[in-house]
């Protein structure tokens, strides 16, 4: 730790927050912030329920004042992190948040930036527990130590970090509007293929009727108390899962291991080459295709498995036709309310209606189809690598900011650079 800096737990720091019962005050009237209400990309409160006490839910219960920080104990690696506003002051929270109100030594904006630091986050994730909804308790965040200098070093910290994030904010939406239009392009190219036959003689199927014979062509995979963290081990059996399907392609990621033993008890769930992944948790709706030189391997139960019958749907037209085609994104809104990423699940994929050509058709859509990507995909992936560039310049930032070591020359150098 560099010389004049601190280093105390969260309990050392904070002062003591309050509960409240709404439901003793049945009539008055509260702005409600449950977990859902923060937003993992802008880290502000985006909206709040208005309702009476009487009709208060039972995690309505932390008190919150201006300035307080909150981290959602729920899912902590989310990053629902919010700095509360004026207009939320002595409102109430849901107890799936830890609210932070630090004592004077510490300013509540460089506690907000230390929650998204790598050695705070990697804690998180080494302490949640549970499958479904892993958590973290209140005391576990409390015993994390921050390190932190003087007043008036963190003020300086906390202002070369706000510059240096909204030009990342900038820059990131940037890429992110050239990402949409991109996929526009490529959206409005599928549809004019399709368009170009005949559809009257093309069958409407579904997912469930194109699949292959045998049983379990859909499927999710294990996890929970089939297979858990704990049986992760370094080497052995791949273990497929959201993050193999970023970008709606298929891609190595983190990995994940399970022994040639425990693959025996799960082997009906093994992936195969030109297999279509379709993530149903976490950031719902990407697709990818499982390649011809992937080794063994299962999926978990973040991933919708599908081996398809190739006599009647390629592989390829099943991935763009679930991306582009509005069909499938018209089912897929109206079965989910409007948010077409929000009710995924293996039964609603199944029931998912497919304009299927023939395969000969298929192969000439796909042919086409696949040329139009060549076209784009440059300019795609310089806009997907200064995402990636930008979130890697974040944490850079972080760290030489805890570690003492943030300067303004370094930030408006690397922002210049990542913005490339």
């Amino acid at each position: 730790m560099k010389s004049g800096w601190q280093q105390k737990t969260f309990g050392e720091i904070l002062l003591k927050t309050e509960t409240v019962n709404p439901q003793a005050f049945p009539n008055s009237e509260f702005d409600y912030v449950d977990v859902s209400s923060v937003s993992n990309q802008t880290y502000e409160i985006m909206e709040t329920q208005r309702i009476r006490g009487k009709d208060a839910p039972s995690r309505a219960r932390r008190l919150i004042k201006a300035n307080d920080v909150i981290f959602a104990t729920v899912r902590p690696t989310l990053q629902r992190i919010a700095i509360v506003p004026e207009y939320l002051d002595n409102q109430v929270c849901s107890t799936g948040y830890f609210v932070l109100r630090p004592k004077s030594i510490i300013g509540h904006k460089y506690m907000f930036y230390w929650l998204f630091s790598e050695y705070f986050m990697s804690q998180m994730e080494i302490l949640q527990k549970g499958a479904s909804y892993p958590a973290v308790t209140d005391a576990e965040v409390q015993s994390q130590s921050i390190p932190f200098p003087s007043l008036v070093e963190q003020q300086r910290i906390v202002a070369i970090l706000d510059e240096a994030f909204e030009g990342i904010a900038i820059a990131k939406a940037n890429a992110e509007k050239n990402l949409k239009y991109m996929s526009d392009i490529i959206s409005a190219g599928f549809i004019s293929l399709t368009l170009k036959e005949n559809q009257t003689d093309w069958p409407l199927e579904t997912v469930a009727s194109i699949a292959a014979s045998q049983k379990g062509s859909i499927r999710t995979g294990p996890f929970g108390s089939q297979l858990l963290h704990s049986e992760f081990v370094d080497s052995g059996i791949a273990v497929l899962g959201i993050d193999n399907a970023v970008f709606n392609e298929f891609r190595w990621a983190k990995s994940r291991y399970i022994t040639q033993e425990k693959y025996q008890q799960l082997q009906r769930y093994r992936v195969h080459p030109g297999d279509v992944l379709i993530t149903i948790m976490g950031t719902c709706g990407r697709c990818a295709i499982v390649p011809d030189d992937v080794p063994i391997a299962i999926n978990t139960k973040h991933l919708c498995c599908i081996t398809l019958n190739r006599k009647k749907c390629l592989p390829r037209y099943l991935h763009a036709y679930f991306l582009y085609h509005p069909v499938a994104q018209e089912f897929l809104s109206r079965q989910a309310k409007g948010a077409i990423m929000a009710g995924l699940n293996m039964g609603l994929i199944e029931e998912l209606p497919v304009i299927l050509p023939s395969v000969e058709q298929q192969i000439e859509i796909v042919n086409s189809f696949d040329s139009l990507i060549s076209e784009t995909k440059h300019l795609t992936s310089i806009n997907q690598q200064k995402i990636i560039a930008l979130e890697s310049l974040k944490k850079s930032l972080l760290d030489q900011a805890f570690s003492g070591n943030l300067t303004d020359k370094v930030t408006d150098r690397s922002l210049a650079e990542a913005a490339l």
